[in-house]
């Protein structure tokens, strides 16, 4: 398939998207923003960090997309006993039954596959968190001074309950910032919960179809970096982020609130989650309604917040609508 899409070849791949929507539904009820906010991740060839109180059926989404898509998935239940090593694979040492001879040989750990299922990341230490930062950022390993490649795509999807904070350790910034959206799942609607009764207690499921494959995946992530931003909307999104940083000329509302804000990885991100929007919708140019979209998923763990937006009970979200707000995106056109 050629580096530039065809029409005919986007409208192939909106009908296998439209699959892989229906394919999720059958396991997922409701959660249309939550299903496609994941998909913007995995075309963006970014993480994503899943937020919900127990119950709202994060694992199961995630899983669910490891069903969906012909990729190898593992999940690795994150505890505070575990270790790097854990995660990353370790040395053995062998003996070649022959001649006697001994020798160390790398057993890679759960890391190594296309779909990695973080769950409850906030139970384990820091230690242990940092072993993903090299494998999220450079899809790398490196150990014992040797460098292992990840085989693509590689994708993260972390789980965290952010309302428990007994036993668990807050990610630092540095790693918040490695990935490229935080999803919110919100409880479901009355029809949805319903839905959820019925299907959960009945005769069991039937079998979740792969429709997607691995090299499927990668044309769409080559597809997505190949949207077309204008001008006016790469200007937007960089005087956007950068409002977001307390000083001279920042919106009120930042410099009441917010003690540190977003980086250039976050215009990276937000540019990259837009352009994969425009994509999910069979366009191959952005729009600034695919920008607002994003800007709180992209934005809300990028942004530190002071004590008085904590004692004012102001959220992340809050900061982001007053900044969008008194940084108004360009006319349509």
């Amino acid at each position: 398939m050629t580096s530039t899409p065809t029409e005919a070849d986007i409208s192939a791949k909106m009908d296998q998207i439209a699959r892989l929507r229906a394919a999720i539904g059958q396991s997922i009820v409701g959660q249309a923003e939550v299903v496609e906010q994941l998909l913007i991740g995995l075309l963006a060839g970014g993480h994503c960090l899943i937020e919900g109180v127990p119950g709202l059926g994060k694992t199961l989404l995630a899983r669910t997309l490891g069903q969906v898509l012909s990729l190898e998935f593992r999940r690795i239940q994150f505890t505070p006993d575990l270790m790097p090593s854990d995660i990353l694979g370790a040395e053995v040492l062998e003996e070649d039954h022959g001649t006697g001879r001994r020798s160390f040989r790398f057993q890679p750990g759960p890391i190594f596959t296309n779909l990695l299922l973080a769950d409850e990341l906030n139970r384990t230490p820091p230690k242990t968190q940092a072993a993903l930062l090299e494998a999220m950022q450079e899809h790398t390993v490196s150990y014992a001074g040797v460098t292992h490649r990840l085989t693509e795509p590689f994708f993260v999807l972390a789980t965290q309950n952010p309302l428990e904070q007994a036993g668990t350790y807050p990610l630092p910034e540095a790693q918040l910032d490695r990935f490229l959206l935080n999803i919110r799942v919100d409880y479901p609607t009355l029809a949805e919960e319903r839905d959820i009764l019925v299907r959960t207690t009945g005769a069991e499921a039937g079998v979740t179809p792969q429709v997607m494959a691995a090299e499927d995946v990668l044309t769409l992530q080559r597809w997505t970096r190949e949207v077309h931003v204008s001008d006016a909307l790469a200007d937007w999104i960089t005087r956007l982020v950068r409002a977001s940083r307390p000083g001279d000329g920042a919106p009120e509302a930042v410099r009441s609130y917010v003690r540190w804000g977003a980086g250039p990885r976050a215009g990276q991100a937000l540019m990259l989650a837009a352009k994969a929007r425009a994509l999910l919708s069979g366009r191959l140019a952005t729009t600034r309604e695919d920008v607002l979209a994003l800007a709180a998923p992209v934005m809300r763990h990028r942004i530190l917040l002071s004590f008085a937006a904590e004692a004012e009970r102001k959220s992340a979200d809050d900061v982001i609508a007053a900044l969008i707000a008194a940084t108004p995106p360009p006319p349509p056109g």
